[in-house]
């Protein structure tokens, strides 16, 4: 989608009333065709690379090295997601060097969730119209009888993705536009996709020196990794905006799902992250499953990020009494 295009968009935040959330513009066919035909792809080629994986320890054609990988490329995945994407680019809950970033930023792009500014804009769109109309993927709003639920359900899983409708750059995120290091990782993201699969089908032909090391390298820590993590990371605004704990009042159906939080290094927490957004930790408990929370703190005692936000108790006890009263 042309530059062009994007910076247009903030327009719509002068819409008059009735018209398109601000922020949100609908987009012309030949966009929208593209659009459809790329989420598909990447809803797809990881699929058929999982069943593809899947038939090769049927076929006991495998070995600890692509299970070890992949689980080392799931990491990396969720990582540069959760921590890059996340919490450094959209909500800038930390600081980090320009190395540090950059690393984060490439992990976050082998993800193959969009490039950054894709992914930003759609975030803090979430966040703005969390549940109400203009959120990119509420499962609420489709009525309240089960078949309307599970409707809602699947469609902020996946189908929102297709939908011929884009977040505009200017309005959602003119930092990131401003800033010509950060904008480099979106113009490059086709690169960081393809050293995702590269890099794992490197690493098993530099262990076990096989063709067959290749290619499921490609399929184990390439292309299942992805599929499985982003069925993971798509459960946060699927399921973890219907079922689970609320303890915050947030003015939406945010919740704690523990499942999803463990798979999702801690993003399945929604509630808590919905109710203090800035904060770089997702579990206000310290036991609360927020592996990305942890590494954060690990790596501030090292030095390696800094600035870390943290809200002030006065304003965790106001939402707590804000939840009581309701």
């Amino acid at each position: 989608m042309s530059t062009s295009v994007e910076t247009s968009l903030d327009l719509q935040q002068h819409a008059p009333a009735g018209s398109a959330p601000a922020g949100v513009a609908r987009l012309d066919a030949t966009s929208a065709r593209i659009k459809r035909f790329t989420a598909l792809l990447v809803m797809l080629i990881p699929f058929f690379g999982f069943v593809a994986a899947l038939y090769q320890m049927w076929a006991g054609r495998f070995t600890s090295t692509d299970l070890i990988v992949f689980a080392a490329m799931y990491a990396v995945h969720m990582i540069g997601i959760t921590v890059g994407f996340h919490r450094y680019l959209a909500h800038k809950t930390f600081r980090t060097s320009s190395w540090f970033e950059g690393l984060l930023l490439i992990a976050g792009s082998m993800g193959v969730q969009g490039p950054i500014m894709f992914w930003v804009t759609t975030h803090r769109r979430h966040h703005l119209y969390s549940d109400s109309p203009g959120d990119p993927h509420s499962p609420n709003l489709y009525g309240g009888t089960l078949k309307d639920k599970l409707r809602g359900l699947w469609y902020a899983h996946m189908p929102w993705m297709l939908a011929p409708e884009t977040s505009g750059w200017n309005f959602f995120a003119p930092d990131i536009l401003r800033n010509r290091r950060l904008f480099f990782f979106h113009r490059t993201y086709f690169i960081w996709v393809a050293l995702g699969i590269a890099l794992p089908a490197l690493i098993g032909y530099l262990i076990d020196g096989t063709a067959q090391a290749v290619l499921n390298g490609v399929l184990f820590g390439g292309l299942s990794r992805i599929f499985l993590a982003n069925q993971a990371s798509w459960c946060v605004g699927s399921i973890s905006h219907m079922i689970g704990s609320r303890p915050y009042e947030t003015g939406d159906h945010s919740a704690n799902n523990w499942f999803v939080a463990v798979l999702t290094f801690g993003e399945g927490l929604q509630n808590n992250h919905h109710a203090f957004p800035a904060y770089y930790r997702h579990g206000v408990k310290w036991w609360e499953p927020d592996l990305s929370g942890w590494l954060l703190g690990g790596l501030a005692k090292l030095g390696v990020v800094w600035g870390l936000r943290i809200p002030d108790r006065a304003a965790i006890r106001n939402v707590k009494q804000t939840a009581r009263q309701r």
